[in-house]
């Protein structure tokens, strides 16, 4: 048996009473048995103090690969989630990102077609797969689990194993040659 792949997942947001908390936790119980992953949570709550930073950027260098799960709001992402982004460069490089995106009726997916540019800069690779959850007022229950979660569920699964699969290429790519000596 092979050994997880690490992964962050990225909370996206920071308001007070987050819809994030109930999408990431749905996404953690869901892959938990992934033996594939070992999911570790990222939290921009976190950033503030110049400890606080160094432990972030520790955490992010430490993982192979990303989900981001991210609202939508005024048709794009959270300020605090490109804070985050933008005060990190190298732990992203090489690696691949994929994306949990929810809101109203676009299910946050232009909030996800900004973050491709920002993470392509950041020479990141994203992920074509990404689950969207429209409407996500209504798709969850009063314990924190998705209604109808059916198609939602396979689709994160298949995204999770492509993410894999892209997180252990990278690896090895990296490990064979370190990014930033690429010329």
């Amino acid at each position: 048996m092979r050994k997880p792949i690490r992964i962050g997942l990225v909370m996206g947001s920071v308001r007070e009473g987050r819809l994030c908390d109930t999408v990431s936790a749905w996404v953690m119980r869901t892959l938990q048995g992934n033996g594939d992953l070992s999911l570790r949570v990222i939290d921009p709550l976190r950033l503030g103090s110049a400890d606080a930073e160094h432990r972030l950027g520790q955490q992010l260098d430490a993982v192979d690969g990303f989900i981001v799960v991210t609202p939508e709001y005024n048709h794009s992402f959270p300020g605090p989630l490109k804070q985050l982004i933008d005060t990190f460069f190298h732990e992203w490089q090489a690696k691949p990102v994929a994306f949990v995106s929810y809101g109203g009726l676009s299910g946050g997916i232009r909030a996800v077609e900004q973050l491709r540019l920002v993470f392509a800069e950041l020479h990141a690779v994203t992920l074509r797969d990404a689950v969207a959850l429209p409407q996500v007022w209504d798709r969850f229950d009063a314990f924190g689990e998705l209604n109808d979660a059916g198609r939602t569920t396979a689709s994160l699964e298949r995204m999770a194993s492509r993410l894999a699969w892209w997180a252990r290429a990278m690896q090895r790519a990296r490990a064979e040659e370190p990014y930033d000596q690429a010329v």
